[in-house]
C-alpha cells in the first residue's frame, strides 16, 4: 500500500467555536403531548432517577499524550492495503460521527500504534472497499486478525474487550446495566433531536436535552454519564458536538444554557486528548448539517 501524504493534527477547542447571535432558552415547555419513548421510566412530566451508585469502578483511566499525524483520505485512485499482511485497521471517515465514536474509543486506549486508521473519502469512496473490504460499503469497519467488523456501537465494545490499554466500561452489575440502556437511548436521542431541525419548534430537542442533563446528575463522582469517562460518553460525543454547533447557529439555541450537567460534561469532554484530535471543523459540520436538513425548506 503506497504511504499517504500526512495533512496536519487538527486540534478544535470547546463545542462553543461558533458565536452566533444570542441564544434563546425553553423557559416552559408542555412536554404532555411529546411521543417520544424514552427509557427507565424516564417522564418529561416526572424526572425519575435510581439512585446512586456508589460503587468502585475501574474504567476510569484514559491513555493521554500521544501525538499522531492523520493520513490523507483514500479516493478512488487509491491502491488498497495488503489484506494478508494481518494488520489491524480501522476504516473511518474524518466527518462520520459514527466512525468518530470508533476512532475516540481507539485513541483513549492508547492504540494508536496499535490499529492504524485508514480514512476513506466517502464522496470519492475506492471500489475496493466495498469489494475487497466491508461489503455494506459504511464506515466505520475494523479489520483485526483477518476479519472485518462494523456497526459503531459494537466497534467500540469489541476494542474495549478485545484491545490492551484503560478499560472503558464497567464489567458488572448496576453500573454496566446502565451503560447498556443508555448506549440502547443513543438512536432515539439522535432521531429525537433532529426531528426539531426543519420546524421553528425545538421543543422535542429540549425534551431530549432536558433528559441527558438529568442523567448527568446520577453520579456525583465526576461530570460523565458514569461518574467517570466511559463508552457511553465516546457513544454521545460526536452527536452532541454537531447538535451544539448546528442549534446554535441556526436557531440560536444554546444546549447548555440552564443546563450545569450538561455544560460540564461538554467542557469535560474537550479536556480528552483521544477526542479532541477527532472534531471536524466546527464551520464545516453546520454548513453539512445545513445541507442535509435544511436544503428542501
Amino acid at each position: 500500500m503506497a504511504i499517504p501524504t500526512p495533512i496536519p493534527t487538527r486540534v478544535f477547542s470547546g463545542f462553543g467555536t461558533i458565536t452566533p447571535e444570542p441564544h434563546f432558552t425553553c423557559i416552559a415547555i408542555k412536554f404532555s403531548s411529546t411521543s417520544t419513548p424514552f427509557p427507565f421510566g424516564f417522564s418529561p412530566n416526572k424526572l425519575q432517577l435510581r439512585p446512586l451508585l456508589n460503587t468502585t469502578r475501574n474504567f476510569c483511566a484514559v491513555a493521554t499524550g500521544v501525538q499522531e499525524v492523520l493520513p490523507t483520505p483514500l479516493t478512488s485512485t487509491s491502491p488498497p492495503p495488503s489484506m494478508v499482511d494481518g494488520a489491524t485497521r480501522l476504516y473511518i471517515s474524518y466527518t462520520c460521527p459514527y466512525a468518530q465514536r470508533v476512532w475516540i474509543t481507539r485513541n483513549c486506549k492508547g492504540l494508536q500504534d496499535k490499529i492504524q486508521l485508514v480514512p476513506i473519502d466517502l464522496k470519492d469512496r475506492p471500489s475496493w472497499y466495498k469489494d475487497k473490504v466491508y461489503p455494506p460499503n459504511k464506515v466505520p469497519a475494523l479489520e483485526h486478525k483477518n476479519e472485518v467488523r462494523g456497526e459503531s456501537l459494537d466497534l467500540i465494545k469489541y476494542i474495549d474487550s478485545h484491545f490492551e490499554g484503560p478499560s472503558l466500561s464497567p464489567s458488572s452489575g448496576p453500573d454496566m446495566e446502565f451503560a447498556e440502556e443508555l448506549l440502547s437511548y443513543t438512536d432515539t436521542f439522535y432521531k429525537t433531536v433532529v426531528s426539531s431541525f426543519k420546524g421553528d419548534d425545538v421543543t422535542e430537542a429540549c425534551t431530549a436535552f432536558d433528559y441527558i442533563e438529568t442523567v448527568l446528575s446520577k453520579y456525583d463522582d465526576g461530570p460523565f454519564f458514569l461518574g467517570q469517562f466511559s463508552l457511553v460518553d465516546i457513544a454521545y460525543a460526536p452527536f452532541i458536538e454537531r447538535f451544539q454547533l448546528f442549534l446554535m447557529d441556526v436557531k440560536n439555541y444554546d444546549i447548555g444554557f440552564g443546563r450545569p450537567n450538561l455544560a460540564a460534561w461538554m467542557e469535560a469532554m474537550n479536556n480528552i486528548d483521544g477526542y479532541k484530535i477527532t472534531r471536524s471543523n466546527p464551520k464545516e459540520l453546520v454548513e453539512s448539517y445545513k445541507r442535509r436538513f435544511l436544503a428542501n425548506i
